[in-house]
């Protein structure tokens, strides 16, 4: 059963994960949404603790977590870089090892893939990603969420991803959508393409799946986007490139106009968030109707009680 096999199990990256395992990830999430939203109090984690280790400041992945965590009766304890000895006075080895003992399961937001790897061999507990500078698995998962409350079944449905295409957003995309067999269109200046590793690693699972994997600096590539998508010009950690991504992306700015090229009235606009309004979407596409920025930053929080509830 999938539920068994979720047990114990981390999530790094959803390359780990079958497209079984992920369907019901957003079975379980929907299922979650909806006893929120009716009042079910179900309380699953009482006696239970979470360690939330933050390098990077946040919004959305600290109170997901914190709020999933606590509404089901668990403890959620927030460790960042200056409470503990993370990497510095303390290898990440031995910060996972203590931590293992004393936390039924520990997430890491931050820089480096390889510390939240480390944190998961050593640990032996379950460990999420909640963002590194390589991939955001557990915001992939809302966007799909999203994707299928607003147009049903998401495979077949084709997602835009328009700006920076090697950060850490548009490569979980390409993997979730390969998996879920969702086609997924990368429109990006050619120096920011995401690495062909990764291209490649999913182009096969794409073909088993049914959907496509598309990279291309052609802005008119958004045409039949069921949704269009797009994240902040600059990454935390890169504030010293402000301008030359300014100057590198302000033709792939979201706009009215942009959205219109998609050919249809019904094509939503997606945003993980923050967002810099005015930079890389206006205002009115994000403030306007075709904007789901808000349903897809509450959906982090139904998602990712999913995956602590099935895997703790």
């Amino acid at each position: 059963m999938i539920t068994n096999a979720l047990k114990g199990r981390s999530l790094l990256t959803l390359l780990d994960y079958s497209a079984e395992e992920i369907r019901y990830l957003l079975d379980v999430s929907k299922m979650v949404k909806q006893e929120r939203k009716s009042g079910t109090i179900s309380q699953k984690f009482i006696g239970k603790t979470i360690a939330l280790i933050f390098e990077k400041r946040s919004t959305r992945t600290r109170c997901a977590f914190e709020t999933a965590f606590g509404e089901e009766g668990g403890h959620p304890v927030l460790l960042s870089t200056d409470d503990i000895h993370l990497g510095a006075k303390e290898s990440i080895e031995d910060t996972a090892r203590v931590l293992g003992r004393m936390f039924d399961a520990i997430q890491f937001r931050g820089f480096s893939q390889k510390t939240v790897e480390i944190l998961a061999e050593y640990s032996g507990v379950p460990v999420y990603n909640g963002l590194t500078d390589l991939f955001h698995p557990t915001q992939a998962l809302a966007d799909l969420l999203t994707l299928e409350e607003e147009f049903g079944d998401s495979r077949g449905k084709t997602l835009c991803f328009v700006g920076d295409g090697r950060n850490n957003v548009a490569r979980s995309l390409i993997v979730i959508g390969a998996k879920m067999g969702v086609n997924i269109t990368i429109v990006s200046p050619e120096q920011l393409f995401p690495d062909q590793d990764l291209v490649d690693i999913c182009n096969p699972i794409a073909s088993a799946s049914g959907s496509r994997i598309v990279i291309t600096s052609d802005i008119e590539a958004v045409s039949g986007a069921h949704a269009i998508y797009t994240d902040v010009w600059v990454s935390m950690g890169e504030e010293s490139k402000t301008d030359e991504r300014k100057a590198l992306l302000s033709p792939y700015k979201v706009t009215t106009e942009l959205m219109a090229k998609s050919g249809d009235s019904g094509t939503i606009f997606l945003h993980c968030l923050p967002a810099v309004k005015g930079m890389e979407v206006s205002p009115d596409v994000i403030e306007g109707s075709m904007s789901r920025v808000w349903d897809q930053a509450e959906n982090r929080k139904h998602t990712i009680k999913a995956l602590m509830l099935t895997t703790i």
